[in-house]
């Protein structure tokens, strides 16, 4: 199988992104892993980055940053893509009305630049329990109020603009709700590095492990790929949250 995905996004992306081509090749998939990378980049930059033309964005492959700065349009003309996915920024992702107008001018603009490509909604996830970022007191410093704001935000809008969605945020929170090793609040290891983003290698894995179910159907738990450096605990928590991966993208099949 041969995949190329343009992710319009911010660091959440960047996290999802991070060890997709090397998980990937792992089960012989063939996939070029195009990131557009603005930190903490809302729906509503990326559409006024959009109308201007900018050249805004860290143009990350694979993984790896390139060094070129590239604007949406330019990015959207380059070649032809599998996918092409939008999602909002994390402090915003509970707060609809921070969705629209912006999510569907996106929508209109990749679907004119690349009518072959499938649109896809990247969910994103909540925060940590006692993750310090400036916008958690938005949702009540609770982690469960930000996922079920942020589940029926996104589920919402991307009913609204017709894109399938992909489940990373349900997917985070099943796993720290059903597996100990991941229940942070009594003892086990967090999702996040910082209450936020993704942790590195394990939660970064596992995005894309959801990725990898959600796109091509695949099962990962056939995915060997470990990073370097990684321990025995490392490769033992990469393989549950490789099973409960698979378990999970089959449960809402």
């Amino acid at each position: 199988m041969k995949l190329r995905t343009l992710s319009i996004g911010n660091s959440f992306s960047q996290d999802a992104c991070g060890y997709l081509h090397q998980i990937a090749a792992s089960m012989n998939i063939e996939w070029e892993c195009v990131n557009l990378y603005i930190g903490g980049c809302s729906l509503e930059t990326h559409a006024a980055n959009l109308a201007s033309g900018a050249p805004a964005y860290s143009l990350e492959i694979n993984g790896t940053v390139t060094g070129t700065m590239i604007s949406v349009s330019d990015a959207l003309k380059d070649g032809t893509y599998d996918i092409v996915t939008l999602q909002q920024a994390s402090h915003y992702s509970g707060k609809l009305q921070t969705y629209f107008p912006y999510i569907g001018t996106l929508a209109d603009a990749v679907r004119a630049a690349q009518p072959e490509a499938k649109l896809m909604i990247h969910e994103t996830w909540a925060y940590e329990t006692d993750s310090t970022h400036g916008a958690f007191p938005n949702y009540g410093r609770s982690q469960r109020r930000m996922y079920e704001f942020l589940r029926d935000a996104y589920t919402y809008a991307a009913k609204k603009i017709g894109a399938d969605l992909i489940p990373v945020g349900d997917a985070v929170q099943g796993l720290r709700g059903n597996l100990p090793e991941f229940a942070y609040g009594n003892g086990g290891v967090s999702l996040n590095r910082d209450g936020f983003h993704l942790s590195i290698p394990v939660g970064r894995c596992f995005a894309a492990y959801v990725w990898i179910e959600k796109i091509c159907g695949a099962d990962v738990r056939n995915a060997d790929f470990v990073p370097d450096g990684a321990d025995v605990n490392t490769v033992h928590l990469l393989e549950l949250a490789r099973n409960y991966a698979h378990e999970f993208m089959n449960s809402v099949k």
